[in-house]
């Protein structure tokens, strides 16, 4: 329940956070104008602030969506922050930054949120160039340290003189970067607090020895009773308690460590300050007030609860991570989805192949849910690993079961790989090792905006000798395509996008072959090579021609690479024009090589390229995106007819 000085009709768990009449409801949030107003507050209206953000946030994200656990988890904790900094001097930095909507409300942004996260809105991440208070742009997992470690520097040598705080979860810690960043701190003279907002929860439950150490710290009763009693004690003693507790606090060798065993953080060099109850705003602005003082770094454990004070998003908090609008009263999503979408493919075709090959292993980067392998999880649970948010980890560990003699397969989101690309290189594919790589959440994916759009990875995985690359059509496509990857002998990449599975052309399922496309229709001089999802796209581009009364060929390529340049040489025999499509920047792309190849070839004929622009691409849905970026059919319709028909 909500602790500290929440008043006592509010402490039920299960208290229903829409009580609140629209009248009263915004009381004091409609105070909130700008950076620090919440310090005008009286501390008595603290706990009413902090349930009408979570009315606030309740009723906006189930109308938007957007990451909803997380920030109901980290309220009071954002409050006691921003009544303990003075922003935007000093510098708040949140790692991964999906739990900083209230942040962003404290920060003037309330109104912001009718557009969270659509075209031209607000984000759902920091944003710099949003507000002077975000400190620093994230969306990945396991970088706040590291940043607040360059500032803290940035300050020193600039001799200026603002504190630095790094928010990181303890789902955040099994990300190896944390841990290099913790090393470095360790020697710094001066102050940096590094909060560690403990709510043993990445996206799913957390794995690993850190989560084992922190719970165990956690439920250290001996502990916690030791140090209330002893502070209890001391605060009687009059005029000289206050201060002993104080001293008791700032010295390194206190008495937790009689009572807990190990004590990693101080045993780095670390100040370690906790576990504070994350619900009790006047403690933690104590203990904000203590690591202030601290010459170094110092770590603030804050025990928090994913999901607080909403009864369907603390029973299900995976499941609130990223939610879509969904009912208030039920928690149950507004739009049922009608379709399998194409992780709902992988996550059946894992099943069936793991019953089939002994040898076949599935490996997640702490995403079971959203990487389909749930299920694969449940029923082979030898052969399933997750490793936490360690994708560098995750790749390497992978090759080492392919040498070992297994079959891998890395269950990850396009954006994600991003972050383990030396261990694609060094260690699968210079040893030519047989991992499989299932790349959801390829091309856009819409609203997490710039730092979660996979359209990277044909670039960066075609460009690396031994790996093969390829992108279905279809959701029978994928299925065979998996099986084909599971058995090929070497590292292979399968890319396929988010959301519902196409279903259309079920007639063209020829074999897969390697390095072989498939053409779908011969029609006419103008030719559509498109991988991926763009078949579909170029299958209603040739909807669009037939208005006119033009054909055009289609070939589904299939494979990024190899390109097959058999099935491009035959479209230069009586092909004039060659319009290559994909869910990809250009630079290094799939048109890049299909041009690449009839440039050395000499053909008479032009290539088009329609391919997402060299750029970082915002937050929207896909459909809107695919429109600004001109990928959509009628924009591709409207280019040929421009520049190719008469």
């Amino acid at each position: 329940m909500i602790q500290g000085q929440e008043c006592e009709a509010r402490s039920n768990p299960w208290y229903h956070i829409m009580s609140l009449t629209k009248e009263a409801a915004l009381i004091f949030l409609e105070q909130i104008k700008e950076a620090n107003d919440i310090k005008k507050l009286d501390r008595k209206d603290l706990p009413v602030l902090a349930q009408e953000i979570r009315e606030f946030l309740i009723q906006k994200i189930s109308e938007t969506g957007g990451h909803l656990a997380s920030n109901l988890g980290v309220v009071e904790l954002t409050m006691a922050l921003h009544l303990s900094l003075d922003l935007p001097k000093d510098k708040l930095i949140w790692d991964v930054g999906h739990q900083s909507y209230t942040h962003k409300i404290l920060t003037g942004r309330k109104d912001g949120f009718d557009s969270l996260r659509k075209y031209g809105g607000m984000s759902g991440f920091p944003k710099r160039a949003e507000s002077s208070c975000d400190a620093f742009d994230t969306g990945h997992s396991s970088t706040s340290v590291s940043a607040g470690l360059g500032y803290v520097c940035a300050r020193d040598i600039a001799g200026e003189d603002y504190t630095v705080v790094s928010v990181i979860g303890d789902g955040a810690l099994t990300g190896g970067m944390a841990y290099e960043a913790l090393n470095n701190a360790a020697q710094l003279k001066t102050n940096f607090i590094i909060i560690l907002n403990d709510n043993n929860m990445s996206i799913s439950e957390n794995v690993g020895g850190i989560s084992t150490y922190l719970g165990n710290i956690r439920t250290a009763e001996s502990y916690k009773n030791f140090k209330s009693d002893l502070e209890n004690r001391l605060n009687k003693i009059p005029v000289y308690g206050d201060p002993l507790v104080r001293g008791i606090r700032r010295t390194k060798q206190s008495i937790k460590q009689l009572v807990v065993p190990g004590m990693f953080f101080e045993e780095m060099g670390l100040t370690y300050l906790g576990p504070v109850d994350g619900y009790n705003m006047a403690q933690m602005q104590r203990v904000l007030e203590d690591a202030k003082r601290v010459k170094g770094a110092v770590i603030v454990h804050v025990v928090t609860k994913k999901g607080k004070g909403y009864e369907p998003a603390e029973r299900m908090p995976a499941r609130f991570h990223g939610a879509e609008p969904f009912d208030t009263e039920t928690g149950l999503p507004k739009n049922r989805k009608k379709k399998a979408a194409y992780t709902d493919v992988f996550s059946t075709v894992m099943c069936k192949m793991g019953a089939r090959e002994p040898r076949l292993v599935a490996v997640t980067a702490a995403m079971p849910d959203g990487t389909g392998l749930k299920r694969f999880r449940n029923m082979y649970r030898d052969r399933f690993f997750d490793v936490g948010i360690a994708e560098a980890h995750a790749v390497t560990f992978a090759a080492g079961l392919a040498a070992g003699g297994m079959k891998p397969v890395v269950a990850v989101y396009s954006s994600f790989l991003q972050r383990a690309y030396d261990q694609i290189i060094h260690d699968v594919c210079i040893q030519n090792l047989p991992v499989v790589f299932a790349i959801d959440r390829a091309g856009l994916v819409g609203s997490d905006g710039e730092t979660h759009q996979g359209i990277f990875d044909l670039s960066y995985l075609t460009e690396i000798p031994n790996m093969c690359v390829m992108a279905p059509k279809n959701k029978w496509e994928l299925a065979d395509m998996l099986k084909y990857a599971i058995a090929y002998d070497g590292p292979i990449a399968l890319r396929y996008s988010r959301g519902e599975a196409y279903d259309g052309l079920k007639e063209f399922r020829d074999p897969i072959v390697y390095g072989k496309s498939e053409i779908l229709y011969d029609e006419c001089s103008l030719a559509l090579v498109a991988i991926g999802s763009m078949v579909k796209t170029a299958i209603e581009v040739r909807a669009l021609l037939k208005t006119l009364g033009y054909g055009c060929t289609i070939v589904n390529a299939r494979f990024a690479k190899p390109v097959d340049e058999d099935m491009l040489a035959y479209l230069a025999k009586d092909h004039s024009l060659i319009v290559t499509m994909e869910e990809n920047v250009r630079s290094g792309g799939f048109g890049e090589k299909v041009l690449e190849y009839y440039n050395e070839t000499q053909a008479d004929l032009r290539v088009m390229q329609i391919t997402l622009p060299d750029d970082y691409i915002e937050h929207g849905s896909v459909d809107v995106l695919k429109k600004e970026a001109c990928i959509d059919a009628e924009s591709i319709f409207k280019k040929i007819v421009a520049e190719y028909l008469p």
